[in-house]
């Protein structure tokens, strides 16, 4: 079995990662790292949500980074703010035992744009970027990518499904023939296409992850047949069951997460709801409370989850199925975390079965049915 150390990543960052107990590393880890801790081109990287992806762009970068200039040398673009601190969080985190401090700084909308410009005239090696925001200080000349040489793209279909094709395009041609781009994205639409045949080298290496590999073998998936009118029942009796444990139950719309929460508030649950509609303070609140364990239930949209890391949940429910696969594992992924077992947990009708086949068939899992 490979290590880290046999990737070639120092035993600074070796130490950090076996403290947050990440020691055997995953497949797209294991594709990428050695690549990209040699080789000065573009890189393409296939894998879903779940798979390491942070480490495997990130650890190379920190490796790469000179901490004796105290000027940004990596730029990190992701689709939402929330994926965006967690990164930076990570970083900071495998940073724990450097010799010398490596300085991460995140930005975002949704924040005071002249506190973020105020952080980054402190020493800055890495930045962690949304594209609307990163484009605002590019405008006000706040932020310098002169002395960057890796820009990634994390998630780069999905911030083309949010909209940001034009922030993505500025950014490329600002930035194009000066440095190397590492794309991560868990699909190829067209629309990406476009952006790696206009602004990515011809020969970029290309490396994918099955979806057999994304997996985590740690989350029991079941589910329960039950009707549309019965499943906030089957809902309540599931949380019953689960005593104190902490979970989060996604919807497939904004106005089912609102409705939702507000049924599980009705009966007592420390319940709330994350969607598309929060303002970002809302948002923020939200997000404490849960992190802090205020909550004991989170209803949450797909994108509104983009990004969300707590740890410790016990379990996910699916009140309704993914419009995407990809959307059940990164749902599923939000349990089972460093070790733990992890429980997820579909409620489906009589029309939802053959979604459900999909989802075992692509994924290669086995979803039991279990009686209400």
């Amino acid at each position: 079995m490979k290590t880290f150390s046999d990737l070639g990543i120092n035993d600074t960052f070796v130490k950090a990662l076996s403290e947050n107990k990440i020691v055997k590393p995953t497949d797209i880890q294991l594709k990428a790292i050695p690549f990209l801790l040699e080789t000065g081109t573009d890189f393409i990287g296939q894998a879903q949500t779940g798979t390491g992806k942070t480490a495997a762009f990130g650890l190379p970068i920190l490796q790469s980074v000179n901490p004796d200039i105290p000027v940004p040398q990596a730029l990190i673009l992701s689709p939402t703010r929330e994926l965006g601190q967690q990164i930076a969080r990570q970083l900071f985190k495998f940073t724990r035992y450097s010799p010398k401090k490596i300085f991460v700084e995140s930005v975002y909308g949704g924040a005071r744009i002249d506190e973020q410009i105020n952080s980054l005239r402190r020493p800055t090696h890495v930045v962690v970027a949304t594209p609307g925001r990163l484009l605002e200080l590019l405008e006000r000349k706040a932020i310098n990518l002169s002395s960057v040489k890796t820009i990634v793209l994390d998630e780069a279909d999905e911030m083309l499904s949010m909209g940001f094709k034009e922030e993505l395009d500025a950014i490329l041609a600002y930035t194009k023939g000066k440095r190397q781009t590492w794309l991560f994205s868990a699909t190829i639409p067209p629309a990406l296409k476009e952006i790696i045949a206009g602004y990515l080298s011809p020969d970029a290496m290309r490396v994918q992850v099955s979806k057999h590999d994304v997996i985590n073998r740690d989350i029991e998936h079941k589910f329960v047949l039950c009707t549309n009118d019965e499943k906030s029942r089957v809902l309540f009796h599931f949380l019953k069951s689960q005593g104190k444990n902490r979970g989060l139950v996604f919807c497939r719309t904004k106005a089912g997460a609102k409705s939702l929460a507000q049924e599980l508030m009705d009966e007592n649950y420390n319940s709330d709801a994350l969607h598309g509609d929060l303002m970002q303070k809302e948002r923020d609140k939200v997000m404490r409370a849960f992190k802090n364990k205020k909550l004991q239930v989170l209803v949450a949209t797909d994108l509104a989850a983009r990004g969300l890391d707590v740890e410790e949940l016990a379990w996910v429910v699916h009140y309704n199925l993914p419009e995407q696969t990809e959307y059940y594992t990164h749902r599923s992924g939000r349990t089972a975390r460093a070790g733990r077992k992890g429980f997820s947990l579909s409620l489906i009708n009589e029309a939802d079965r053959p979604g459900l086949k999909m989802i075992e068939r692509e994924l290669e899992i086995s979803i039991k049915q279990i009686h209400s």
